[in-house]
C-alpha cells in the first residue's frame, strides 16, 4: 500500500496534495504562463520550516478556490531555472499569475486571511 497516494502526495508524479499541482522547469510555461485561469505558485524547499508552515494554508485555499484558480508548487532545489528567472531569493515565495504575467507576490509566511485577500483581489482584477 502506497501511503503517499493515500495522503494525496506523489513524489515523482504531478500532484503534491489533492488540489496542488507539482510543477517543474520543464512544464512551467504550459502549466502557468499559458494557463487559462489565474495560477498561484508556491516556491518552496523541503528543508524550509516557513514553507512547511504555509503549505497547509495553500492546500486549504486550493480546496476553497480550486475551481477559479490553479494552485502549484515548485521545489526551488530541484528546479533552479524558473526561480532564477523570477528572481526568487527567499522562500516561501508565492507568485500570483494572471494571463501569464505576475499580478502579485508574497514573500514569507502570511496568514490565511492575507492570502485570501490577495486571491480575491486577483479574481476581481480585469
Amino acid at each position: 500500500m502506497n501511503l503517499n497516494i493515500i495522503f494525496g502526495l506523489r513524489i515523482k508524479g504531478k500532484m503534491m496534495a489533492e488540489n496542488v499541482l507539482e510543477i517543474n522547469d520543464g512544464c512551467f510555461e504550459s502549466e502557468v504562463i499559458q494557463a487559462e485561469k489565474p495560477v498561484v505558485v508556491d516556491f518552496w524547499a523541503p528543508w524550509c520550516a516557513p514553507c512547511r508552515v504555509i503549505s497547509p494554508i495553500v492546500e486549504e485555499l486550493a480546496v476553497s478556490f480550486g475551481e477559479k484558480l490553479k494552485f502549484a508548487k515548485c521545489n526551488v532545489d530541484e528546479n533552479p531555472v524558473i526561480p532564477t528567472k523570477f528572481g526568487i531569493l527567499a522562500i516561501p515565495n508565492l507568485i500570483f499569475f494572471k494571463n501569464g504575467r505576475i499580478a502579485h507576490q508574497i514573500v514569507g509566511v502570511e496568514s490565511k486571511l492575507t492570502l485570501e485577500k490577495a486571491i480575491k483581489n486577483l479574481l476581481q482584477e480585469d
